[in-house]
């Protein structure tokens, strides 16, 4: 069984989508093995995106994902980070084929819905930052 990250990110869970999300997840074979709502702060999101902070747009990201709640799980199952790639669609949601969650629910390319781990390393890191 493989591992990964969802976070369910501000703009999805104000819309009030975290049960159509995590049922969608639910229906493609996940366990959801640990589950949580957290608020990220500056630290958290340094952290977690320390990758991006020299970046044009980080500051934008770093606020948007202060701005709200967020609905964090880790995932298992067997290619869980690839499946999950898969349901949640391309990162610009304008390009993510139907019926995947960034299509149904991303508002822009920042507010996207959702994150998942994009391989093992990522997965590693990023569970270990948000479930120390």
């Amino acid at each position: 069984m493989e591992r990964t990250l969802l976070l369910i990110k501000p703009n999805a869970t104000r819309k009030g989508k975290i049960g159509a999300i995590l049922g969608m997840v639910e229906d493609r074979g996940f366990k959801i093995e640990k589950l949580k709502m957290i608020r990220m702060d500056n630290n958290l999101a340094d952290r977690f995106y320390a990758e991006h902070i020299d970046k044009g747009f980080y500051a934008q990201l770093s606020a948007f994902m202060q701005s709200g709640d967020i609905v964090a799980a880790v995932l298992s199952r067997d290619d869980a980070i690839t499946g999950l790639r898969e349901l949640v669609g391309h990162t610009d949601y304008r390009q993510a084929a139907p019926g995947t969650i960034r299509a149904l629910f991303g508002d822009s390319l920042t507010e996207n819905a959702v994150h998942a781990s994009d391989s093992t390393v990522s997965a590693k890191r990023e569970i270990a930052i948000i479930f120390p």
